[in-house]
């Protein structure tokens, strides 16, 4: 067993993705030419690989050593985030940690409003999440309406023994009563400002902006 991360060593990988099938990165080969958003940086690369770090380390004495966890990123970056903290746990318990994605695109509750949309893809462990600790992962929690869609698609998966919720950045504004059990950031905002979250998997970068909303 190791005693202790190896900073960057995570985020330089994809990290195992344990008995499930491979998830193709969303990142296209010009990423890093892509024109990234403007905004003020309140999390650059080694702060938000601290705080995977610190996360990862929550979940492992919350949940036995990460035993029966799977790990399940909603689209989009809530899937690298989620292989990131499996290599985490990987490293430190020498053992896979079962991860995967989850597609919340048809449980959206403004989707007759916006009925044009892309599916995303979904990928669980081939052992399923039956009886498992699942931790949902996702990069920005806001007013709470994305993760009660997870909640309903889950539930068309599985029954888990428990669910618990993982995010990169919490910026309040909640209009549903849901709270996550891991935190890597607590960002006060208004409901006028904007908070991007970047990922060297698809914006070829890692920080968190916050700036104000366009036009405003």
């Amino acid at each position: 067993m190791t005693n202790a991360f190896q900073p960057g060593a995570a985020d330089a990988a994809d990290g195992p993705l344990g008995p499930t099938a491979a998830v193709a990165k969303p990142a296209p080969a010009d990423a890093r030419s892509v024109p990234l958003p403007a905004g003020k940086t309140v999390l650059g690369a080694d702060e938000i690989s601290r705080a995977l770090t610190r996360v990862a380390h929550e979940i492992l004495e919350r949940t036995n050593g990460a035993q029966d966890v799977v790990l399940l990123g909603i689209p989009t970056r809530g899937v690298p985030l989620a292989r990131r903290l499996a290599a985490r746990l990987t490293q430190v318990e020498g053992r896979a940690v079962a991860t995967g994605s989850l597609d919340i695109t048809m449980y959206r509750d403004d989707l007759r409003l916006r009925p044009a949309r892309t599916l995303g893809h979904t990928a669980v462990p081939a052992s399923g999440i039956d009886n498992k600790i699942v931790v949902l992962v996702d990069d920005v929690l806001y007013s709470g309406r994305t993760v009660r869609a997870a909640l309903d698609a889950l539930g068309d998966l599985g029954r888990p023994r428990a669910v618990q919720l993982a995010v990169l950045v919490d910026r309040g504004h909640r209009e549903l009563p849901i709270r996550p059990d891991y935190v890597g950031k607590n960002l006060p905002t208004s409901q006028r400002e904007v908070v991007q979250v970047l990922l060297t998997e698809t914006d070829g970068q890692d920080s968190v902006l916050l700036g104000a909303e366009a036009g405003r």
